[in-house]
């Protein structure tokens, strides 16, 4: 999914939940961190996963325009509406959201809607503890791409309410996708 597409679900999911905030937690949060994103592994999903901002109960409306809706059929992208507690994230994340709005986001009657998208950082630990093997190699590019830091993200990793085991294996991904970028500079 490109930004426009984001912005696109954005503008249509403000319409019908009648919110003009909206928090995107999914992989297309990094659309708020990386403008132009254009790596297939991080924007090959069609789906957004957002839920209103102040109104988390409304996400359920989404299904207007989420998968196998007209709304996915034309445009082959769609919203996946999910919940304030759908993500395990670390302390503070709120304060580190990233807003896209503009033009795109506005709808004919000049109403704004607001997507406020994830740190990257805080999407990596988000994707890290749900652990899937889809967000470990999103995590691996980004790695491979430098944009994310082993030492914030160790930071966050203990600002984030997990097991002691969850923490281990999470920290094992780490280790494992740093080391590997070290060991090919140094080759």
């Amino acid at each position: 999914m490109r930004r426009d597409q984001l912005q696109h679900i954005v503008r249509a999911a403000a319409e019908i939940c009648e919110e003009p905030d909206f928090i995107v937690i999914g992989s297309q949060a990094i659309h708020g961190s990386l403008i132009d994103v254009d790596e297939e592994i991080l924007i090959r999903s069609m789906e957004a996963d957002l839920y209103p901002l102040h109104a988390p109960h409304k996400s359920q409306l989404l299904n207007e325009i989420g998968e196998l809706s007209l709304f996915h059929t034309n445009n082959g992208y769609y919203a996946d509406g999910v919940d304030d507690t759908t993500a395990t994230l670390p302390v503070r994340w709120q304060d580190r959201l990233i807003r896209i709005s503009g033009p795109l986001t506005q709808n004919a009657h000049g109403f704004e809607a607001r997507a406020w998208c994830l740190e990257l950082h805080d999407l990596v630990i988000s994707k890290l503890v749900a652990g899937r093997e889809k967000d470990i190699n999103f995590f691996r590019a980004l790695v491979r791409m430098h944009k994310v830091e082993h030492v914030t993200l160790r930071e966050r990793l203990a600002q984030t309410d997990v097991s002691a085991a969850k923490r281990r294996i999470v920290g094992s991904y780490f280790d494992a996708a740093f080391g590997d970028v070290i060991d090919a500079a140094n080759s």
